[in-house]
């Protein structure tokens, strides 16, 4: 809910030079004040909820390239041969006669990996290639802020937010506070090891530890 009326009524298609600066601010404001605002219904916020039960496994590099491939459904020609938006692919023989799944990144069809009731069967040969983008991915990065609304000055809120981000991001280690917190702690552990019972036991003196 928080989307359009605190980012997208900022965002004007003439103020953006480039989808890396809409990215750039996107994160800005998703990570300042998106994670931090308390849901109604949860009574937490975001990043709070997210981390309830402890940080999530991030999937590898392989699986989240995958999620985002395209895929298509194709007829293989007697000549191991295979139409993909006016691109020719040779197969593997053995799946001539078949319906086999094409798999690709939309922005590079010159890499189509072939599979057969979720088997894989190779990457396909290209022997024409006329379509390099697949038209479908090329128009949605086109079309992507055309239901923005837009309005003169509303850009600077965001600027505010990503500078806010970034001085968040930047903010440097304070190693006098580390060191002094850190003599802090010897102070008290040298008064407990010095002002406590001890056994002489070997077992109790190697299990003092810094906390």
């Amino acid at each position: 809910p928080l989307l359009r009326p605190q980012f997208l009524v900022e965002i004007a298609d003439d103020q953006l030079s480039s989808l890396d600066e809409l990215n750039r601010l996107f994160t800005a404001w998703l990570e300042t004040r998106y994670h931090h605002a308390v849901h109604r219904e949860t009574g937490m916020s975001p990043l709070e909820r997210f981390t309830t039960h402890g940080m999530p496994a991030l999937p590898s590099a392989a699986l989240l390239r995958e999620a985002f491939l395209w895929s298509e459904i194709r007829h293989v020609t007697k000549t191991a041969m295979v139409s993909l938006h006016g691109n020719q692919y040779e197969t593997d023989r053995a799946l001539v006669g078949l319906k086999v799944q094409l798999v690709f990144d939309p922005f590079d069809m010159t890499q189509i990996e072939v599979r057969y009731n979720s088997q894989g069967f190779g990457h396909a040969i290209p022997h024409q290639l006329r379509t390099h983008v697949h038209p479908k991915a090329s128009s949605e990065r086109a079309g992507l802020l055309d239901d923005m609304p837009s309005g003169p000055g509303n850009i600077n809120y965001l600027e505010l937010v990503e500078a806010e981000h970034e001085q968040a991001s930047n903010q440097p280690i304070n190693f006098h506070d580390l060191d002094r917190d850190l003599d802090r702690d010897l102070d008290q552990l040298h008064y407990r090891y010095h002002h406590d019972d001890h056994d002489d036991d070997e077992g109790e003196a190697t299990g003092l530890v810094l906390r």
